[in-house]
C-alpha cells in the first residue's frame, strides 16, 4: 500500500460512514488488502488496477460515491476516523521491526 496521507485516511473514513456501524470493521481491513493489492499492480504493471485504484485508500474509496465529510462533531464520523487511524496503527506495530535489530 501507498503511504497514508491525511486525504486518505479522511476518504476511508468517509468509506466508512457510507456502511452500517457493524460492518465498518471488515469494511477497512478489505480496504486495506484491496489497497495492498492494487499497489503490487501497479508496481507489476505501471498502472492503476482498474477497479481498485492505484495503492492509496484515497484511490481506493474513491471509487465509490462517498458522502460529504461530516464535521467533527458528529460522533460517528469520529469513530470512523479513529477506526482508521487505530487499523493503520495496529497494521504499522505489526510489521514493525522492535528497537534495537534493525
Amino acid at each position: 500500500m501507498r503511504p497514508v496521507l491525511p486525504g486518505d485516511a479522511v476518504a476511508a473514513a468517509r468509506a466508512l460512514f457510507a456502511c452500517p456501524p457493524g460492518e465498518r470493521t471488515a469494511s477497512m481491513a478489505l480496504m486495506l488488502e484491496r489497497a495492498e493489492a492494487a499497489d503490487a499492480y501497479r508496481k507489476r504493471f505501471g498502472r492503476a488496477h482498474p477497479a481498485w485504484g492505484n495503492g492509496s485508500l484515497m484511490a481506493l474509496a474513491q471509487q465509490e460515491s462517498l458522502p460529504p465529510e461530516p464535521l467533527l462533531d458528529d460522533p460517528d464520523y469520529c469513530r470512523c476516523l479513529a477506526l482508521v487511524f487505530a487499523t493503520l496503527a495496529d497494521r504499522r506495530a505489526a510489521t514493525a521491526t522492535p528497537r534495537g535489530l534493525a
